[in-house]
């Protein structure tokens, strides 16, 4: 199988968002993608194309729902090697309103987040934004709850399908290396014939996000999400420092282009007066629990939220004991 060249993707606005509503200043996007541009990154997406009918824009920063004006406040016609990119969720975009032609537009690529029992619509929508000229991506959320002959069903749907790249997404941050070796495996092998591309994004309920992009990257997927300091929903994902620290330790000619030290003074400048200011994200036992119970993290987050620490509690009503 020819190996695709590996590409790094930014998503600490998207879900990082999802910790504090969206709500980061200009100085924070603008310092992010410029410290992303100096890091080498390949991608960096801005947030969601999320509805206005059915999220109040009013509770949200203005990145749930990344207008095309707002973007280019900030990078302008992004005259840097990086691509943009965002995220438009299945029955949550009014893609065909939203997202315009693609030489009208500072977007480069469009990533569709679907879950198994959507992939009818989320071909539709790659159909829609492939024909308006962008890259397109379609991510397959908790998947850990799919048995394989799904899975395979679904992934002979998604080749067939104008889609440039099929995303192994571990929702809840449930799986271990060797089965992320082994779908990861499978989702190469579905994709081959067509050309498609494989990502990954790991969630770090385990402490496994790192290990699971790179037991990945190994296989040959080549889209590998990164967050800075790992920023996510509840226990976050693989962080961006991390994985570029281990790209440089292999010396690889080809990784050179990578550069940690801009991410670390980020993290120094931005990183910590988030956390100072109550944003919380990372590694819990709440998080651990849901994520070896393949359960999505809102009850982690709810129990967190609710400064309880009763985790025996929790892990009980979990594993229903």
């Amino acid at each position: 199988m020819e190996q695709k060249e590996m590409k790094i993707l930014d998503c600490t606005l998207r879900d990082g968002g999802l910790v504090n509503r969206f709500y980061f200043t200009d100085e924070f996007v603008r310092s992010l993608y410029e410290t992303n541009i100096r890091a080498g990154i390949d991608y960096m997406e801005f947030g969601y194309k999320a509805s206005e009918k059915l999220f109040n824009p009013g509770e949200f920063g203005k990145w749930k729902f990344c207008r095309e004006d707002d973007i280019r406040s900030i990078v302008g016609s992004n005259p840097s090697s990086m691509k943009l990119s965002v995220m438009a969720d299945v029955g949550r975009t009014d893609y065909k309103q939203d997202i315009i032609d693609k030489k009208d537009s500072v977007i480069d690529m469009v990533r569709i987040a679907t879950y198994s029992d959507t992939i009818g619509e989320a071909v539709r929508m790659t159909e829609y934004c492939s024909e308006k000229g962008y890259e397109t991506t379609v991510n397959i959320m908790a998947v850990s709850n799919n048995t394989d002959r799904e899975l395979l069903d679904i992934l002979k749907i998604l080749s067939a399908s104008p889609a440039d790249a099929v995303y192994l997404v571990d929702s809840y941050g449930s799986f271990y290396p060797e089965q992320i070796r082994r779908l990861a495996d499978m989702y190469l092998d579905a994709g081959k014939d067509a050309g498609t591309r494989v990502g990954i994004h790991a969630h770090n309920n385990q402490q496994l996000a790192f290990a699971n992009t790179i037991e990945s990257m190994a296989r040959g997927v080549s889209l590998l999400d990164v967050t800075v300091n790992g920023m996510g929903r509840g226990a976050g994902n693989c962080s961006t420092e991390q994985l570029l620290g281990y790209l440089k330790s292999t010396g690889a000619e080809n990784f050179k282009k990578y550069d940690e030290l801009p991410i670390i003074d980020f993290i120094e400048q931005q990183m910590l007066p988030l956390k100072r200011s109550g944003v919380v994200w990372g590694y819990d036992i709440p998080y651990l629990l849901t994520g070896q119970e393949k359960k999505h993290p809102s009850v982690a987050i709810e129990f967190i939220d609710a400064k309880r620490t009763e985790y025996s509690g929790l892990f009980r009503e979990l594993m229903g004991a």
